[in-house]
């Protein structure tokens, strides 16, 4: 089998451990352990539970436990809907491997994650490109979306909140989207990796899960709850399905680890405190994100309604690659680059790291640009 490169992740392995400034961060700065046990306020009760861990395997779609916490997350959903996985890209990858087969019809809006039209891509799929465009606030034309799916599409896949632009998909518009998958008997795989950090409200969208009896939400303890050590994540849908995932991940995954499933227990038992931060951080850092593009002639962006990134665009006259390069050679901040999203002459920032970081990494920037123009 043969796949795409994967840009994103390629550019963030090569640079992400050396940058002195990461605006490319896309985790909600990120808990230490005992950050963790300071939130939840059962440091010596928390310390017990794990000195008593066996580190054998742990059951194989996740504790009873966890999986219950997660089901807490949606409105309609139980412990059965549940399946534990490696992260969200395990969920992602699982799903797309469970259903999409040689010769289907995928359906995937972009940009997003790279996951969700090079995976199906490289089963043999045929892949349809809706591409969500600036001028309609990176939101998807639900008409357009409307005439790609046939009555042999198979599968939807959708990320919301948006990566890379930040975009949210209302409620109304998931309830658009089951309706058209509907028509077709299609699945629709929502990557919602982002859920919990809106910046109005208690942060949470809507679930696909929770809208459409063929909805599938992916998640993960790595963005709003800051967590993505734990490298844990989670399919959400019919239990016909995860019994089909269950074959596929038999011969991936076993179990997630144990002190993983834990940790992961604690944060979700004290998720109001976990996520508490999380909007802190998130909005305040929204705010110097947006005050710092108004004060440009030559940056201009979508402001985000959720997630931890927004799609910058930029008017200097060179790519993005050699941009962020160059930029990252000058001044260490690091960036991503928006070719690696198939959008040129952008940038992907991620600005939920440390408030100060933010603000001298936009400091920095502002130098470069001014540097850039002046030839």
């Amino acid at each position: 089998m043969k796949i795409r490169e994967f840009a994103v992740e390629q550019w963030m392995n090569e640079h992400e451990e050396t940058c002195r400034y990461n605006l490319a961060e896309t985790c909600v700065r990120s808990l230490t352990t005992g950050e963790l046990l300071e939130l939840s306020g059962r440091r010596a009760e928390v310390l017990a539970e794990l000195d008593a861990t066996p580190l054998t395997y742990g059951p194989i779609p996740g504790s009873s436990r966890l999986r219950a916490l997660v089901a807490g997350l949606y409105a309609t959903q139980g412990p059965d809907n549940v399946t534990i996985t490696h992260g969200a890209i395990g969920a992602n990858a699982l799903v797309h491997s469970t259903l999409v087969d040689p010769g289907d019809h995928v359906v995937a809006v972009v940009p997003t994650y790279q996951q969700h039209y090079s995976i199906p891509a490289s089963f043999g799929a045929r892949v349809d490109h809706l591409q969500l465009r600036e001028e309609n606030g990176w939101l998807p034309d639900l008409d357009e979306l409307d005439r790609l799916v046939t009555s042999d599409t198979k599968l939807i896949a959708v990320n919301n909140p948006n990566n890379p632009t930040g975009a949210l998909i209302d409620e109304a518009g998931l309830a658009r989207i089951a309706k058209i998958a509907d028509r077709a008997g299609a699945w629709v795989l929502c990557d919602e990796v982002y859920r919990g950090v809106d910046q109005a409200g208690d942060g949470f969208t809507t679930s696909i899960a929770d809208l459409y009896e063929r909805g599938i939400s992916t998640g993960s303890m790595s963005k709003p709850f800051s967590l993505a050590g734990l490298r844990l994540g989670w399919i959400v849908g019919p239990t016909g399905l995860l019994q089909a995932v269950a074959t596929h991940r038999d011969y991936t995954t076993i179990s997630v680890g144990r002190v993983d499933d834990l940790l992961a227990c604690v944060a979700l038992e004290h998720k109001d405190a976990v996520l508490a931060r999380s909007h802190q951080i998130t909005r305040t850092n929204l705010d110097v994100l947006d005050a710092w593009v108004s004060s440009r002639d030559d940056i201009s962006y979508v402001k985000p309604a959720s997630g931890t990134t927004a799609l910058l665009h930029y008017e200097a006259p060179i790519g993005s690659y050699e941009f962020c390069t160059r930029l990252l050679q000058q001044t260490g901040v690091l960036f991503t680059p928006g070719a690696a999203f198939d959008i040129e002459h952008t940038l992907r920032i991620g600005f939920a790291d440390d408030t100060p970081t933010l603000r001298t990494g936009l400091h920095l920037t502002g130098q470069f640009l001014d540097q850039l123009a002046q030839g």
